[in-house]
């Protein structure tokens, strides 16, 4: 069985980070036995409105880089 799970996991991790999303995704919902409607429905709703918000939000987007850099500059000039 082991060997088996290995040969598994080797060839997921060869694959796309794309696909090995879409494969981790699938697992995880493969282990859900009890699903919380009224849950599974609200977090849909939450997703739809953050989608329709994100092109009206003024602020643009940027790189998880460049947020950190931000956040590191600004913890550094409160600390002097």
């Amino acid at each position: 069985m082991a060997s088996r799970v290995e040969r598994v996991l080797t060839e997921a991790l060869r694959l796309p980070p794309n696909a090995r999303a879409s494969v981790a995704g699938s697992l995880i919902l493969s282990l859900e036995t009890d699903s919380d409607a009224g849950a599974e429905e609200a977090w849909a709703t939450e997703v739809d409105r953050r989608l329709a918000a994100f092109p009206r939000d003024k602020k643009r987007a940027a790189a998880w880089s460049t947020v950190k850099a931000q956040i590191a500059r600004a913890r550094r000039a409160r600390r002097s």
